[in-house]
């Protein structure tokens, strides 16, 4: 199959009425088939000229679609060979599941690098201090780092932490060893966590550190984790980017009451 005819071979096209612009569409589309390796490392991509043709659009913004694929690093382009993907490939996002949470947690902490972004101590907020359980104004301590894999940002990390746990560390200990793990060294017991999946869109200060776009999808998770004694030690905010992070779950057909129905698996 030709680069042209892979382009839309799973019947992706671009849609005039949406209020995003045509050449970001075109861009998403191909950036989908890079990441998703139907583009091969250092293969040419169509053309502005068969991009135009086959969206029917103008070389313009199909230009305009390619430049921005070449300021992402997911191609290279020179005047007389074409456009290229990178020799580079992205890296695959990371997949977590909702199966062993705690654990996947954890090997993610190891697996990548951080960079903290800040770290003090402050009265706890309403909210915050309502989710961890502490009398409204009771000092936290919240840390907001950057976690990146093979050198790419992928998640935006707010923890709150009661004081009392928190002062068990220091900042030089967060940048460098799971959260996790500095709980469980001071004597927490986990036990389980609840959390919620969202979406939003990437503020100014949050696009700067993820190297994105400001106002791009961002998926945002909000857990709290609780030790033995059913007691709220951790309140994480995270923001991922969706092209460098999928979660996942596992669902299994079962017989419900009254009919069939998903559950998930064990």
């Amino acid at each position: 199959m030709g680069k042209v005819e892979r382009l839309l071979k799973d019947g992706k096209s671009i849609d005039e009425r949406l209020p995003t612009p045509l050449y970001h569409q075109i861009y998403l589309i191909l950036r989908d088939k890079i990441i998703g390796g139907v583009y091969e490392p250092q293969e040419l991509i169509p053309t502005e000229l068969e991009i135009a043709t086959l969206f029917g659009v103008s070389r313009i913004t199909a230009k305009r679609a390619l430049d921005d694929l070449a300021a992402d690093g997911l191609v290279t382009r020179q005047r007389g060979r074409g456009t290229q993907v990178a020799s580079r490939p992205p890296a695959l996002p990371i997949k977590a599941s909702v199966e062993g949470l705690l654990e996947n947690l954890l090997a993610m902490g190891l697996q990548t690098e951080v960079k903290l972004l800040d770290f003090a101590y402050m009265p706890a907020a309403d909210e915050v201090a309502r989710i961890l359980g502490v009398p409204a104004g009771e000092m936290v301590q919240r840390a907001v780092r950057v976690r990146r894999l093979e050198a790419e940002p992928f998640s935006h990390l707010t923890t709150f932490v009661p004081a009392a746990i928190g002062r068990s560390f220091d900042a030089s200990d967060l940048a460098s060893t799971p959260l996790l793990v500095l709980l469980e060294r001071c004597g927490v017991v986990l036990s389980r966590a609840q959390q919620t999946i969202a979406a939003c869109l990437a503020e100014p200060a949050v696009a700067a550190a993820l190297e994105c776009a400001i106002g791009s999808a961002l998926l945002k998770i909000t857990r709290v984790v609780f030790d033995q004694n059913d007691r709220a030690v951790e309140l994480i905010i995270g923001l991922y980017r969706p092209d460098r992070y999928q979660y996942q779950m596992n669902l299994s057909r079962v017989q419900g009451e009254t009919a069939p129905l998903w559950s998930p698996s064990r």
